[in-house]
């Protein structure tokens, strides 16, 4: 299988490189540098698109035009909105609110942070993907991840955030990716580590970046290893 692997900064490339080492081989392409690597049968094809979602979704596009990847997967930090999101903890997400959406004045019937021709407000990972995690990595927690283009810091503004979205964790890339996916009819898979606790922020963040980075690839490195795809 050709998989396309995401990440948004730096440290987390080099918690796959710590794992897996050197690529095979190294893609030069204007704006992106792909790396390649094999993993049993599957050929993988890693990219670190920056943070934000405009970066996300484009590198998203890339992978599957010129790669023709069959799955695409994501792995990286986050905070944590809720005191069971502690430091470490590695989840699956189920769904994304991408909460700077909003055309709600516009668009009838739809409320802020929901796409038209989504029936709510959530973008929902496949089925059979959440399976394939949940036999590779039993007991594996699933969270709903608030995504949009901020660093959200203090707890004040995460509880706030929690509330309004029912979200568990917040990053940057998750929605810019899966809406992405979903678009070319490409399975998305989102594994994320908590960097920073309800309680903490960019301090908290630059302390635990490198622990999370490295436990969230494993975690998804067993689960390409051990999936049944």
């Amino acid at each position: 299988m050709k998989i396309g692997m995401i990440v948004a900064i730096r440290r987390e490339i080099d918690a796959l490189i710590r794992t897996c080492g050197e690529p095979l081989g190294v893609d030069e392409i204007p704006g992106y540098r792909v790396f390649r690597y094999r993993i049993n049968d599957n050929e993988l094809f890693v990219c670190q698109s920056g943070a934000g979602e405009l970066s996300a979704a484009s590198t998203t596009q890339l992978l599957i035009t010129k790669y023709e990847v069959e799955l695409i997967v994501n792995f990286g930090v986050c905070g944590g909105l809720v005191p069971e999101m502690a430091l470490n903890s590695t989840v699956v997400v189920d769904r994304v609110v991408h909460y700077d959406i909003d055309t709600s004045t516009v668009d009838e019937g739809i409320v802020p942070g929901q796409y038209l021709g989504n029936p709510d407000i959530y973008i929902r990972v496949d089925e059979k993907i959440l399976e394939i995690a949940k036999e590779a990595v039993p007991g594996v927690k699933f969270v709903t991840c608030a995504s949009g283009d901020k660093f959200v810091d203090g707890s004040e503004k995460k509880n706030e955030m929690h509330e309004m979205w029912n979200a568990e964790i917040c990053e940057m890339e998750a929605a810019g990716i899966l809406i992405t996916a979903k678009r070319n009819s490409v399975p998305a898979l989102l594994v994320k580590g908590v960097s920073d606790s309800v309680t903490g922020g960019a301090e908290e963040f630059g302390k635990m970046v490198h622990e999370a980075a490295t436990a969230c690839f494993s975690m998804l490195l067993k689960i390409i290893e051990n999936g049944k795809w």
